[in-house]
């Protein structure tokens, strides 16, 4: 994990939100909230790379290290199965999302993370799953990653702890760093009704620590600073993915419009975390975010 300059970087960015951005930006329709199919058309890959390509340009100009996650959130077999995409060609698609991603940054100190999502819907804890369970569902989408040369994979979105630990224990087996982002509910809460802090404890306790590091990802700050305490565990979570949206999963799962918030707020509210937390130095967005989230938070943190 050495070769990861989000470790020491005193700033490190991520990407916005991807889906919410093809969707509603782009005007793209992508069933299953999947973009990975888009790799499978060169128009597809040039809107992809014109998406990495926006990012890229904020860290050049903040001189920061970025995390870019790869179009995967969605692939894994059972997101492959509704799509009818075979399993072959759902490895196919992950080794190439690595190199799709990579190519658009030459000379950027930029990390390709290869993204894993949840079995299940990313809002609702839906799909109970047992930790071995989590771990042979995920090795195969992890291990292609992997071939696919990702120095990391990142699982966004987890909704509790067992298919966390399946993941951070599958990522160990292939050899890989892990790192896992949970989301919250607008209690501070995870899906499955886990305090965020017991599921930090749970997944280092049954993995010896494994994951390089912890992340909270789609939530508002709103929902989740009560939850952040000064603590060993609170030491583990490294970034923070927000959305722009103060709404809750369920508002947003409603919603016919983007909510792209304020980003002038949520630049403000990192700048505090960070003040607070000096741990946490990655700093991206997640539903309803975009460029301007991001080179707003930028200019904020690295002032």
């Amino acid at each position: 994990m050495s070769n990861l300059p989000q470790l020491t970087a005193p700033v490190t960015l991520t990407d916005g939100g991807l889906e919410t951005t093809l969707i509603f930006h782009d005007g793209l329709d992508l069933p299953y909230f999947a973009a990975f199919p888009l790799l499978d058309s060169d128009e597809g890959n040039e809107t992809l790379g014109r998406y990495v390509d926006s990012y890229v340009d904020i860290a050049r100009r903040y001189d920061v290290p970025l995390i870019i996650e790869t179009p995967t959130w969605r692939a894994s077999a059972d997101w492959g199965d509704l799509l009818g995409v075979s399993t072959e060609h759902l490895a196919d698609l992950n080794r190439r999302s690595v190199e799709t991603v990579a190519s658009r940054a030459a000379g950027t100190d930029l990390v390709v993370s290869g993204c894993i999502g949840p079995r299940g819907d990313g809002y609702v804890a839906d799909t109970a799953m047992t930790e071995s369970g989590a771990q042979a569902y995920h090795r195969p989408q992890i291990e292609a990653l992997r071939d696919g040369g990702s120095p990391l994979v990142t699982a966004i979105t987890m909704t509790n702890s067992a298919e966390a630990i399946g993941i951070a224990r599958a990522a160990v087996d292939a050899d890989i760093a892990c790192v896992i982002s949970f989301t919250v509910e607008v209690d501070g809460r995870l899906p499955s009704g886990e305090l965020l802090s017991d599921a930090v404890r749970a997944v280092d306790a049954a993995t010896g620590h494994s994951p390089a590091y912890y992340m909270i990802n789609c939530a508002h700050p709103t929902h989740f600073d009560g939850a952040l305490e000064p603590s060993k565990w609170m030491n583990r979570i490294k970034g923070i993915r927000a959305n722009a949206s103060t709404m809750s999963h369920a508002e947003l799962d409603e919603a016919e419009e983007l909510d792209a918030g304020d980003p002038v707020d949520l630049a403000r509210r990192y700048q505090r975390l960070r003040a607070t937390h000096p741990h946490v130095t990655i700093f991206g967005g997640c539903c309803g975010t975009d460029t301007r989230h991001i080179a707003t938070a930028a200019e904020a943190l690295t002032r």
